[in-house]
């Protein structure tokens, strides 16, 4: 885990302001990490990368989110990518190699899944994917949330083949960002995590060569490995930089009350305000939960355990818990901090800003709930 020494870290936090304060991408932050063999973590070594486990990320990811939460959501993606094709090459499919090769080269990957009103989200696509006879397909859509935007190099999109004798189908492929068609629009103003840049993507018959399309699925729940080794990574990674924003909020909740007296307790810290220590340790125990539950997720992955249809419950249960205790986090320290941490430039007022950007993450409230409910008591 040396890939991340704390020296790092601390450029990383020094800068998160002046990313968030200006709106822009934290390029010295990302060449730092291609520099320190990042792009390639999850590579396998016989591919020409660092080897780790989904495990051995998640604990770099929740240190990265506590130094900057903008540049770890933002490299997230790049790993849940290569993470899916790390993934599938350990259970035997090669489909996704040239994935872990190109992330091994240092190419730099980002997903193109959401779009505006499709709350199916990887189980139909508004994005039109027309076959090309050379076996190639053109894809024409309108992508949002596209992190990386200012950066990435391959862009993992799919669409609905609507024309194809067999259609419909879902087409998974990976674009070049050299490939003609594809439109950044710099709309990327929000609350918080400013600095990933997920810019809106506008796909006009934008070409994925035959040998980077890699699936042709059937619209809806599919038992496709590619189809749990994307809610996998993405629940679980997602989890893993929320309960590091969690981490720090914490770590500044007890260094406010270290370093603040009370007037009324004849100048006494505020470390032994009961109300405060009682707070801060609300938080803690809310927090103590999460870390065996994202621990234990993320070992079963990494061991392949065979839990069936029950993989869906446990991974969106995960992230809904691991974003409501972030969020409860963030608050409670907020409280203990006082008004202070009201002010733009206070970095747990950054972090109340970043926290909330995980209920618009797949999967919300809802959608986890009636995964649940079905694994429960079925289909109505």
């Amino acid at each position: 885990m040396t890939m991340l020494d704390e020296d790092m870290l601390e450029r990383f936090r020094q800068r998160a302001d002046q990313y968030d304060r200006e709106n822009v991408f934290p390029t010295e932050d990302f060449e730092e990490l291609r520099k320190a063999g990042y792009f390639a973590a999850l590579v396998p070594k016989e591919l020409g990368g660092q080897g780790l486990s989904l495990l051995e990320i998640v604990a770099l990811q929740k240190r990265l989110a506590a130094a900057a939460p903008a540049t770890a959501l933002s490299i997230n993606m790049h790993q849940i990518w290569v993470g899916v094709a790390r993934a599938l090459w350990e259970r035997g499919d090669r489909s996704l190699k040239f994935v872990l090769d190109d992330a091994s080269r240092g190419e730099l990957f980002a997903l193109a899944i959401s779009e505006a009103g499709n709350d199916l989200v990887l189980f139909g696509s508004k994005t039109q994917a027309e076959p090309q006879a050379d076996g190639s397909y053109l894809f024409s859509g309108t992508k949002i949330f596209t992190s990386l935007s200012p950066a990435w190099t391959r862009l993992a999109v799919f669409g609905l083949d609507s024309t194809s004798e067999d259609s419909p189908k879902l087409v998974h492929a990976v674009l070049d960002r050299t490939t003609e068609g594809i439109e950044v629009l710099d709309d990327w103003d929000t609350l918080g995590m400013r600095a990933t840049q997920s810019h809106t993507t506008v796909l006009k018959r934008a070409k994925a060569t035959q040998d980077r399309v890699h699936r042709r699925l059937d619209p809806g729940p599919s038992a496709d490995p590619l189809i749990l080794a994307i809610f996998a990574n993405f629940e679980i990674l997602l989890s893993s930089v929320y309960t590091g924003i969690a981490e720090r909020a914490i770590e500044l909740a007890i260094n406010s009350v270290k370093a603040r007296t009370s007037s009324k307790a004849g100048g006494a810290l505020k470390s032994a305000d009961p109300d405060l220590r009682w707070r801060i340790a609300d938080a803690a125990i809310a927090l103590d939960g999460v870390h065996p539950q994202l621990r234990e997720v993320a070992r079963q992955f990494d061991e392949k355990a065979d839990l069936g249809d029950d993989w869906f419950r446990v991974l969106v249960g995960l992230k809904v818990r691991a974003i409501n205790t972030a969020q409860f986090v963030v608050n409670q320290s907020m409280k203990v901090a006082g008004g202070g941490s009201y002010f733009s430039r206070n970095e747990l007022s950054r972090l109340y800003r970043d926290v909330l950007a995980g209920s618009f993450q797949p999967s919300n409230d809802d959608s986890a709930h009636s995964t649940v409910a079905q694994n429960l008591l079925g289909h109505i």
